[in-house]
């Protein structure tokens, strides 16, 4: 049986529609990531999976239950964190988890040893007497995880779990995902950030409610429309705006001091490059052809699907 799977799934609020036919099968103990920019159709997708919106058209069953028939019994068996998990600033890290545990109708005589390898696993036990309003951006989000997994759930669902925390808190925050993993829970998690969709067993990249994409992060990389030249400059946005204008043929994204030029003959780009920056005097570090990350393969799919459109 597999974890996840939807047939034609679709959400329309009035005349927009915020995801569009969406077919998707997840295997059971899968990490997956649901990739794409605000606005993408993630959360929306997510809340149908979850049972906590019905979708307008088409069905998803999650553990073999019917999303929108068999809603309340899927929510025993799924953990869900949602982009503001609904923490209690002045209750502390214990007593949160603790109301947790009583939504959740987990037993008393269950819960002290559940607890404390929830606080050990997350490194919370230090602060479990600590208001939650009192703790860093990356504990709120260790607690919410916490609290999420307090029933034991074999699904979970992460609604851009690590979006504004700081990188050695993300970090450690995957560390705990794959933990998860190890222990057969499957992973369903939606985010904004590509490089952590590199983490993922297989990803899907959506835009504007359609699923473009998805496959393993290595074989989605085998979409990418041309080779990259990575340009490596102080003046990102004057080489940029030169590039663009020069050669319309080419594509650029900017990575901080860094351009990526996507292109189809990148020895002879390369110099040409190369030539215009030094007439217009913009200093160059370093010009190199590399392999695409994710980002450049879904700004790739994305230029190519609204090409087509």
């Amino acid at each position: 049986m597999d974890a996840i799977r939807t047939d034609n799934l679709t959400k329309r609020f009035g005349q927009l529609t915020a995801v569009t036919g969406l077919n998707l099968t997840i295997a059971q103990g899968e990490l997956f990531g649901l990739v794409g920019s605000d606005g993408a159709g993630k959360t929306t997708t997510m809340r149908m999976l979850t049972g906590i919106m019905d979708p307008s058209a088409g069905d998803a069953w999650v553990l073999g239950r019917h999303t929108a028939r068999e809603a309340e019994a899927l929510k025993e068996e799924i953990g869900y964190m949602s982009q503001r998990f609904g923490l209690y600033p002045d209750l502390t890290v214990m007593e949160n988890i603790n109301f947790y545990a009583d939504i959740y109708g987990i037993p008393q005589k269950n819960r002290g040893e559940r607890i404390d390898r929830l606080l050990a696993f997350s490194n919370l036990t230090p602060f479990k007497k600590r208001q939650a309003g009192n703790l860093s951006g990356g504990m709120k989000q260790k607690l919410g995880l916490a609290c999420a997994l307090i029933h034991t759930p074999r699904i979970l669902f992460l609604d851009e779990p690590t979006n504004g925390v700081d990188p050695v808190s993300r970090r450690d925050f995957w560390r705990i995902l794959y933990q998860l993993l190890h222990e057969g829970v499957t992973i369903f998690v939606a985010t904004a950030y590509l490089d952590e969709a590199d983490r993922c067993n297989r990803v899907g990249l959506i835009h504007k409610g359609q699923l473009l994409a998805c496959d393993a992060p290595d074989r989605l990389r085998s979409l990418m429309h041309g080779s990259i030249l990575e340009v490596q400059t102080s003046a990102t946005r004057p080489t940029a705006i030169l590039i663009r204008r020069s050669l319309p043929a080419v594509s650029v994204s900017l990575f901080g001091d860094r351009l990526h030029v996507v292109t189809d003959g990148s020895r002879e780009i390369a110099a040409t490059i190369e030539a215009l920056m030094a007439k217009e005097g913009l200093p160059l570090a370093g010009i190199r052809a590399i392999e695409p990350s994710l980002e450049d393969v879904f700004v790739s799919v994305l230029g190519a699907t609204e090409q087509d459109s």
